[in-house]
């Protein structure tokens, strides 16, 4: 591995850190910036029964969830509601502003990320999030006890694991 494109690890670093400066900026000050947003995009497109399985999907301890689940309703973008199919569990659902600020949201990152990646066209950049999103599924099955923002947390920090 000796050739420039071969690093991986750089690669994703570089990448990392500019999507986070991107996605930051579009996002502004929803609450708990990016981890938020992908928490109301979980709710929104996933099928979420519990608030248990919401973490897990989204790879958050389960009371690091209910944290930011108790922001996200406070804003009026999520609600607890009763799970019908047990009536001792909530399920998290968005409420109509939750779900219009996710659409507006969706396509501010979406241009955001195309930006970044506008070196490749549109069939590549579809390519890339397909062939990127199968593999973070597959890592995601082998290491369910790492939560993917520590990860990014860390590669955007000094580094050093915490």
């Amino acid at each position: 591995m000796s050739g420039d494109g071969e690093n991986l690890g750089w690669t994703l670093g570089v990448l990392l850190r500019a999507y986070q400066g991107s996605v930051v900026t579009v996002i502004g000050d929803f609450p708990h910036g990016p981890r938020g947003y992908q928490t109301l995009a979980a709710v929104v497109g996933g099928d979420h029964p519990t608030q248990l399985a919401l973490a897990a999907h989204l790879g958050i301890d389960r009371t690091v969830l209910t944290y930011l689940i108790d922001d996200l309703a406070g804003a009026g973008l999520v609600e607890r509601r009763r799970n019908p199919a047990d009536r001792r569990q909530r399920r998290i659902v968005a409420t109509d502003a939750g779900a219009e600020a996710f659409e507006d949201l969706e396509r501010r990152v979406r241009d955001a990320e195309d930006g970044l990646l506008g070196s490749l066209d549109a069939a590549e950049r579809d390519t890339l999030r397909r062939l990127l999103w199968r593999v973070a599924c597959d890592v995601r099955d082998i290491e369910p006890a790492t939560d993917p923002c520590d990860v990014a947390e860390e590669l955007l920090s000094d580094g050093a694991p915490r």
